[in-house]
């Protein structure tokens, strides 16, 4: 059973989609901060940067985005892997030797956010524009006509294909055929080519009709996309807890009852609903850096500044005597499939490490490994799976294209700036004793006040103060400690009991 729950909130709004009772994939969207993959703009270029052929752009969201030469080049490359489409019919474009040649700082630029901005990273741009509709690409820069890779059928790719090719288009504009087109009929299919056409020359005349930075076309919205999934893949029902929401989406839903029959239903209960289908409980379990397996086992999941690392331990499984290698292989299983899906809800995305549990035969790796590509197959995100090597790690990539779940629920910790360790008091307890030594020795300071943390000050008591007092008292100094428990755990003041003032050391 599928099924969609939409929560929706005052700024924010949530989509989880439950697979047989149990949370597969997740979409948050704050409203202050909508969605800009697919919107196409009208920018503004800043300036050039020869070094790393790339240019800054104002499109007038904030921070300015960022195209590199090879995205404004009609290649085989960007086309084969944002739409996962054979690359033998593309004729690749004659290759510019440098940015400066096809941009200039003050011009503008038509162009389309391919990558969210994600922390101080600014949106990721690319000139190979593209409008894609429920069935069909336009490519208004490209010639090319091609099938889906994931239609497999040979019979319905051959009929689209020729489809397609009897299409009238203008000079230098393609169409790709998605997924979703195998189902779709002949009429439907042109009735769509002909809407993306119009979309584009809307796009063309606003481009024509302004002179600043500005958004010329906006992508489909979460409400929309949830819709169009559910339909697609046959979900069973939607659940909405706000009813305009459940409204709205009705009337949606009209333009494609007779396709599916899909349920749109509003959830009148005042319980929770994200708690009712135990959807909150998964969201923390996805914060959290172990993650507990079925048998025992469990993953650890890292972030460091290069790439994620995910590590599969034993943890408290019990292994069955002569069947070790069996148990070790079943955990490294049920890891596969929780990577998938850890993958899918906290939105990881970048160069991904994979340490399963070492097996003796190459044959039980292989297993894990086609695990892995199985359940990473339902991954809208484009990713690439690499062998296991003899120490049983596995390299992987998926495709960044908005902030992960960490990103949006999170900001770095104002103790401990993002490290996750602050001082030991024992660290800070020497660090006082060397700066009460240095205000009397080096500031002439003889009447001191120390401001600690009310937790540091309650290990001096137990450790530290009479010797601190003596120190002060060696020197012919006065000490006195004091607490504020609106101090950083590991921070410490020193002030003059003379001027009031606070030393700065």
């Amino acid at each position: 059973m599928h099924e969609a729950l939409l929560n929706i909130e005052s700024k924010e709004i949530r989509y989880a989609h439950l697979k047989n009772g149990q949370l597969d994939a997740l979409v948050i969207e704050r409203k202050h901060k909508r969605q800009l993959t697919g919107n196409i703009y009208r920018g503004s270029v800043l300036n050039i940067l020869e070094n790393i052929q790339s240019a800054f752009i104002d499109i007038d969201e904030g921070e300015n985005g960022f195209i590199h030469i090879s995205d404004m080049e009609k290649n085989v490359e960007n086309l084969s892997k944002f739409y996962d489409i054979d690359e033998e019919a593309i004729k690749e474009a004659p290759k510019k030797s440098s940015i400066s040649e096809m941009m200039k700082p003050g011009l503008p630029a038509l162009v389309q956010v391919v990558k969210e901005p994600i922390g101080t990273k600014g949106a990721r741009l690319t000139a190979n524009v593209s409008i894609a509709g429920r069935y069909l690409v336009l490519l208004p820069n490209s010639a090319h006509k091609g099938v889906s890779r994931k239609i497999e059928n040979r019979s319905v790719r051959e009929r689209l294909k020729r489809l397609i090719r009897s299409f009238e288009l203008p000079q230098d504009m393609g169409l790709i055929c998605r997924t979703a087109s195998s189902i779709a009929t002949d009429d439907m299919l042109i009735t769509e080519a002909n809407e993306l056409l119009e979309t584009w020359n809307e796009v063309l005349d606003r481009y024509n009709n302004t002179s600043k930075p500005t958004l010329l076309y906006e992508e489909s919205d979460i409400l929309k996309r949830t819709i169009l999934t559910a339909v697609d893949k046959r979900f069973d029902r939607i659940l909405i807890d706000d009813y305009p929401t459940y409204q709205r989406c009705k009337k949606m839903y009209a333009k494609y009852e007779k396709e599916h029959p899909l349920k749109i239903e509003f959830y009148r209960d005042k319980f929770p609903m994200f708690e009712r289908f135990n959807v909150e409980k998964e969201i923390e379990k996805s914060l959290r850096r172990k993650i507990w397996l079925p048998t025992g086992g469990y993953l650890f999941i890292e972030k460091t500044e290069a790439m994620h690392t995910i590590d599969v331990n034993s943890g408290r499984s019990k292994e069955g005597g002569k069947n070790v290698e069996e148990t070790l292989v079943q955990i490294n299983l049920e890891a596969a499939e929780e990577i998938a899906r850890q993958l899918r809800l906290r939105n990881l995305g970048g160069l991904i490490i994979c340490d399963f549990i070492d097996m003796r035969y190459r044959k039980n790796q292989r297993r894990i490994l086609d695990r892995l590509k199985e359940e990473m197959k339902g991954d809208t995100s484009k990713n690439t799976i690499l062998s296991m090597s003899d120490f049983g790690l596995v390299e992987m990539t998926r495709q960044r294209s908005r902030g992960s779940l960490e990103q949006i629920y999170f900001t770095s910790c104002p103790y401990c700036n993002g490290a996750g360790l602050i001082k030991t008091h024992e660290t800070l307890s020497i660090e006082i004793e060397r700066a009460l030594k240095k205000g009397i020795e080096c500031y002439q300071q003889f009447a001191l006040r120390l401001v600690v943390h009310p937790s540091l000050y309650e290990y001096l008591v137990l450790e530290d103060v009479e010797y601190l007092k003596e120190i002060a008292e060696e020197r012919n100094a006065m000490l006195t400690i004091d607490t504020d428990d609106t101090l950083h755990l590991n921070d410490f003041h020193f002030y003059s009991t003379i001027n009031k003032q606070k030393l700065e050391f």
